[in-house]
């Protein structure tokens, strides 16, 4: 009997609602035993980031092989990666180990709209990550960035997007999953929620229910992670996001009337074992 093993590389919230604490929670919640890699320290809460402290590039590879030499991994998941030295670092392990399902969350955007890490890293992402993910999961902003497409929220279409799915897929990897939230702001149906999921033949137009809250403070690492740990446990593609959807949507709303902080709360990762 052996543990199915998901590894999370990313940055630690000190407020435990994103980052390397939403990964072990979310890994942990879906019967998975989870490691991780820190790439940064941040001092953070549900107001926001007031400090990062990056993490030395070496300390970043000796995280990786201690973790990959001994325990190994069903599935990663990559989170915000700030240089292009840990980029490097990251995608030279992934084949040194022949890692497989590869979930990458390609954080580069702050709520704000300002960008979380260079146009260099961006560009090392593109060309050293994204060929090794099996899913990317990009929200509307950041898959803007990796489409170089610069229009307005409120001018995005569902064709738009799905143009920029492929051009992200053209960039290697095999499932791109553009999450919606960004975009059905701007949409009349405001009780539905779609994401859109491209394989390089057929879009799919994921749905679910829009559960209004202010507590949704990592919601993408969570679903990154899901997705992931659905991975590990032997799901296709398609039916680990379909199982990570339901379960963000249930963590979404089972934390909607809870209060956490002043600012956004994070999601409830263990509604099923807290009554």
């Amino acid at each position: 009997m052996t543990y199915k093993k998901v590894l999370t590389i990313a940055g630690s919230d000190s407020g435990g609602g994103a980052g390397i604490q939403a990964d072990l929670k979310t890994f942990s919640a879906l019967g998975c035993f989870g490691t991780s890699t820190i790439t940064a320290i941040t001092a953070q809460n549900t107001l926001g980031v007031t400090a990062i402290h990056p993490i030395p590039t070496e300390i970043v590879e000796a995280q990786l092989e201690a973790v990959l030499s001994d325990i190994g991994a069903d599935a990663i998941k990559i989170g915000m990666l700030h240089s292009v030295e840990i980029i490097e670092i990251v995608a030279q392990i992934i084949q040194k180990y022949h890692l497989k399902n590869i979930v990458l969350d390609p954080v580069m955007i702050a709520t704000s709209g300002d960008k979380l890490i260079q146009d260099e890293a961006i560009s090392a992402i593109c060309q050293r990550l994204m060929p090794l993910a099996t899913i990317v999961t990009p929200n509307l902003p950041e898959a803007q960035v990796l489409a170089n497409n610069s229009t307005d929220n409120q001018n995005i279409t569902k064709e738009l997007i799905i143009e920029m799915g492929k051009i992200i897929h053209q960039l290697g990897a095999k499932y791109i999953l553009i999450k919606g939230g960004h975009w059905t702001e701007h949409t009349t149906d405001l009780n539905q929620s779609t994401d859109i999921l491209f394989d390089g033949q057929t879009c799919e137009m994921l749905q679910s229910s829009r559960i209004s809250t202010k507590n949704t403070h990592g919601t993408g690492c969570t679903l990154s992670s899901a997705i992931a740990s659905f991975l590990a446990h032997g799901e296709s593609p398609k039916l680990a996001i379909q199982k990570a959807k339901e379960y963000i949507t249930s963590a979404i709303f089972y934390a909607k009337d809870k209060t956490l902080g002043k600012g956004h709360g994070a999601v409830h990762h263990f509604f099923e074992f807290w009554k």
